[in-house]
């Protein structure tokens, strides 16, 4: 199957695909068949960045030189004195934009500078306006690639922003089977390599560790396994962009002596080369390659839970209801699940409604104990009716 952007007819050199269904957004950047950028948003639940906020400095920390604000919500965030803290006292208010997202249980980072001197300064700590999603970033990042949306109300909210030209409602799904699958990849820990090898990821609370398993190539000639190595440094390269790994990382390769790994820290880097936000810094006393990457967007197995959580096998229950919904617009639908899932699509705001807004009939829900998270089951509603 071609992928989204052939079927509606722009090209696929470089597209922004926008896949919508209830509470979620995936948003992908697609280039001559390639996933380059991902993205899974839960409206109800922003991560933040770009957002501006007026907030009230609580504490001064010299060991961390900067400040602690208090934002909306009984959020705090931390100001460095570099981005605009130095000098500040306690109880001082003023704007200030999220540069980091809240991740790895801290707070947001915000910087003080280069905002508009007319913001409010009046009041207590509150939301001034949010930054941009992933959609609008990207949009932004490639001026010349179209937009490709699946949801109407979707499409509507992104022209209102970048016009009626850029903007395409697709009448059919916004990912395809490629687009899926590969989204699909980025909730597993395990990415298949070229020769049967795998890339093995495993974050911890410290750093990144990614290892190569070459699989099968381990008992063939040096020159397949070899293989296996050089691919997984592209793929480590890309994996980590997409899956937004951000602090320190360190790749594992398979097999092979110092010298020979510190031989393809030339390749890594240039397979790093097209992120910004990753730097190879070199090879361990161990002959593990180093990396580190600045954090911004929390990495997607924060976003997804690992394994995925019950909101994450929830949402993904509802987007397969949703699109039988649309296949059977006269069917009552039920979803069967445990009820951790259920609790969780419960309490994300919005996305019942979202739901509801585009079937004839809400969903209802039928617990069911023996079904473990991911075994949701779409069915009738009218044998399980209350």
């Amino acid at each position: 199957m071609k992928p989204a952007a052939a079927r509606g007819g722009a090209t696929a050199e470089a597209t922004i695909l926008v896949s919508t269904s209830p509470g979620e957004r995936r948003v992908a950047f697609w280039r001559g068949g390639t996933l380059e950028q991902a993205f899974i948003e839960r409206p109800a639940r922003p991560d933040g960045v770009g957002d501006v906020h007026l907030g009230r400095v609580t504490a001064r920390v010299p060991a961390l030189s900067g400040v602690f604000v208090a934002l909306e919500g009984d959020l705090s965030g931390f100001l460095p004195d570099a981005q605009g803290g130095e000098r500040l006292t306690e109880g001082t208010i003023l704007p200030l934009r999220v540069t980091r997202a809240a991740q790895g249980g801290k707070g947001p980072r915000l910087s003080g500078t280069g905002l508009p001197k007319d913001l409010s300064r009046d009041g207590p700590p509150r939301l001034l306006r949010r930054g941009p999603d992933a959609a609008l970033r990207l949009a932004l990042a490639h001026s010349r690639a179209p937009l490709l949306s699946d949801h109407p109300a979707e499409a509507a909210r992104l022209r209102a922003t970048l016009g009626p030209d850029r903007v395409r409602l697709l009448a059919g799904p916004a990912f395809d089977e490629a687009v899926e699958a590969e989204f699909d990849l980025l909730a597993s820990p395990e990415v298949p390599l070229p020769g049967g090898g795998r890339l093995l990821v495993h974050p911890t609370p410290a750093l990144i560790a990614l290892d190569v398993d070459t699989g099968p190539a381990a008992g063939r000639d040096g020159g397949a396994h070899r293989a296996v190595n050089a691919a997984a440094l592209a793929e480590a390269a890309r994996q980590i962009r997409l899956r937004h790994l951000a602090g320190p990382i360190l790749l594992d390769l398979a097999g092979g002596s110092a010298a020979s790994r510190a031989a393809l820290l030339p390749a890594l880097r240039a397979a790093a080369g097209p992120d910004p936000l990753l730097r190879v810094v070199g090879l361990t006393g161990l002959g593990l390659m180093e990396m580190v990457r600045t954090r911004i967007h929390p990495p997607l197995h924060e976003v997804l839970g690992q394994p995925p959580s019950p909101l994450t096998q929830a949402l993904a229950a509802l987007r397969r209801a949703a699109r039988e919904a649309v296949a059977r617009p006269g069917a009552a639908l039920a979803l069967r699940a445990h009820p951790r899932v259920l609790a969780a699509l419960r309490g994300l705001p919005g996305a019942l409604e979202d739901f509801a807004a585009g079937a004839a009939h809400p969903i209802s829900f039928v617990p069911d104990p023996a079904l473990t998270p991911g075994e949701e089951v779409i069915e009738d509603a009218q044998p399980h009716a209350d």
